[in-house]
C-alpha cells in the first residue's frame, strides 16, 4: 500500500469513528430524555398524552346556579364559540340553556331495538345538545319541546372571569339571536368591538365592549339572499389588519367577502361546487372555519365538505390547498373550524375524531391530542376555539354543550402549544 492510499484509508476510517461516536452521542442524549420529540412533556414516567400539552381546569366555568339567581337545575346550552379577550374577560355563544342532568342514570335494555341495545352506554355522552333546543325564530314551532322545561332562550351571550364565574349577562340581546355561531374582538380595535355572527338569522352584529350598544349590523335578520345586503347562514369572522377583516358566508352561500372595519365590501369570491370531490380552486360546498396570517396576508378557508384548506392571498387569489382527508366528511374526520395563531400553525379542531390538530402553514400535520368524552376534558363537537395571553386554551363544543378551559402542563414543550393570540393594540 503506497504512502497516498495509507492516508485516504486513514482518514476514511477517521470519519467513521467520528461519525459512529456522534451517532452514539445522539443516542445517549436522546436516552436521557425518553420521549422527546414525540411525547408533550419529555421524560414523564406514565400516564399519557390525554389532554396533550395542556391538563383541564376543573369546575371551569362554575355551574350557572353559582352565579345566576334562579338557576338551580339549568346548565349551559349549545355552546357555539368561545373567546377570551383576557383570562379575566372570556365570552362565549350559546342557544339557550338546558336542563342539569344532576347524576348519570342506570343502563336500560332496549332489545326492542336490537341484541346488545342499551342507553345509556358505558362511557358516552348522554344528551346530544345540538338538538335539545330550537333556534331562537322556531321557539313557537310545533315538536320542539316545553319553553320553560326542556329549555329556556336567555344567556346566549355571558362572559366568565379566570374562576369561573360569570360576570356578564348580555340578556338584553337575547331576542335578536336566532343561533349565534361566532364571536369576536379585532385584536387591532382599541376599542374592542365585540362581533357575533349569527348564522340561522344571516347577519353579523358589532356591539360595543360593554355591550351597551349595538353599533352596525351587516345582512338583513331573519332574510337571507346572496347579494351585497344579505347572507345565506355566515359562519365565522376573521381580521387581518385594523381595516380589514372577513366573512365566511359560509353554510350556504359559499362565498368570502373582505370588508373594511365600517361593512364596506372589498372584494368576494367563491362559487358553489360538486360533491363530493371538488377539486377546483375557489369552489366549496360548505365554507366553515376561515382565518389569515396576518405576516403573510394569506387566507385559509376551511372548505368543510370536501376535507380540504384552500389558501387565497388577501384578494382571494388562489395560492395554494392541502387535504385533511379524502371522500366524504365524517369518514372518519370532519373539521368544524380552524384558527391561525401567533406561533404560525393552523389549529383545527376535528369533529370525527373529536382531536384538535395541529398543522405547519404549508399543510404538514405537526401534532394531536383528544377524545371523546363527558369526562373534564373530553370533547364532543368542538366548535370553536381560543387562547389567551397567558397560553391558556379555551374550546366550545356544540355537542356536549360546554366550554372548557386548558392550562399547559408544567415542563411541557411549548411547540405542542396552540399559539398565545396575535400581539393587539389593546
Amino acid at each position: 500500500m503506497n504512502k497516498r492510499v495509507l492516508i485516504v484509508v486513514t482518514v476514511c476510517a477517521v470519519l467513521l469513528v467520528a461519525i459512529w461516536l456522534k451517532g452514539g452521542t445522539d443516542t445517549a442524549l436522546r436516552e436521557q430524555v425518553p420521549g422527546e420529540g414525540f411525547a408533550a412533556v419529555p421524560g414523564l414516567r406514565g400516564s399519557q398524552d390525554i389532554y396533550g400539552p395542556y391538563e383541564v381546569v376543573q369546575n371551569w366555568p362554575k355551574p350557572m346556579s353559582e352565579s345566576l339567581a334562579g338557576h338551580e337545575g339549568w346548565t349551559y346550552s349549545v355552546t357555539m364559540d368561545v373567546f377570551a379577550e383576557s383570562p379575566d374577560r372570556v365570552f362565549l355563544v350559546q342557544k339557550g340553556e338546558l336542563p342539569l342532568i344532576e347524576s348519570r342514570p342506570d343502563s336500560i335494555w332496549l332489545p326492542e331495538l336490537g341484541p346488545g341495545m342499551q342507553y345509556p352506554n358505558f362511557r358516552l355522552p348522554l344528551r346530544q345538545a345540538g338538538g335539545s333546543i330550537p333556534n331562537g325564530d322556531q321557539l313557537e314551532s310545533e315538536g320542539n319541546g316545553r319553553p320553560g322545561i326542556d329549555w329556556r332562550w336567555e344567556h346566549c351571550v355571558l362572559v366568565v372571569d379566570r374562576e369561573g364565574n360569570i360576570v356578564e349577562e348580555w340578556t338584553q340581546w337575547d331576542h335578536l339571536w336566532y343561533r349565534p355561531h361566532d364571536v369576536e374582538i379585532s385584536p387591532y380595535d382599541p376599542n374592542k368591538h365585540v362581533w357575533i355572527v349569527d348564522a340561522d338569522g344571516h347577519f353579523v352584529t358589532k356591539f360595543t365592549n360593554d355591550g351597551s350598544e349595538l353599533v352596525l349590523t351587516l345582512g338583513t335578520p331573519g332574510e337571507p339572499g346572496y347579494d351585497d345586503n344579505h347572507f345565506r347562514r355566515p359562519t365565522f369572522l376573521v381580521f387581518m389588519d385594523e381595516n380589514t377583516m372577513y366573512l365566511a358566508d359560509g353554510y350556504d352561500n359559499t362565498r368570502v367577502i373582505k370588508y373594511d372595519m365600517h361593512g364596506n365590501i372589498l372584494a368576494q369570491w367563491g362559487e358553489k361546487g360538486s360533491f363530493p370531490n371538488e377539486t377546483r380552486p375557489g369552489h366549496w360546498n360548505n365554507v366553515h372555519g376561515i382565518a389569515v396570517d396576518p405576516t403573510t396576508r394569506r387566507v385559509f378557508v376551511n372548505d368543510r365538505n370536501n376535507g380540504r384548506v384552500q389558501v387565497f392571498d388577501e384578494d382571494g387569489n388562489y395560492l395554494d390547498e392541502w387535504s385533511f382527508f379524502t371522500g366524504r366528511r365524517g369518514q372518519p374526520m370532519d373539521i368544524h373550524s380552524f384558527i391561525v395563531t401567533s406561533d404560525q400553525k393552523l389549529w383545527a379542531a376535528d369533529q370525527g375524531t373529536h382531536k384538535i390538530l395541529g398543522y405547519d402553514l404549508d399543510g404538514h400535520f405537526l401534532y394531536s391530542w383528544g377524545s371523546w368524552g363527558e369526562y373534564p376534558g373530553g370533547m364532543w363537537g368542538v366548535h370553536g376555539m381560543s387562547t389567551d395571553k397567558e397560553g391558556n386554551f379555551y374550546t366550545a363544543s356544540v355537542n356536549n354543550g360546554r366550554i372548557q378551559k386548558f392550562r399547559p402542563r408544567e415542563g411541557t414543550n411549548p411547540e405542542f402549544l396552540v399559539g398565545k393570540p396575535w400581539p393587539s393594540v389593546w
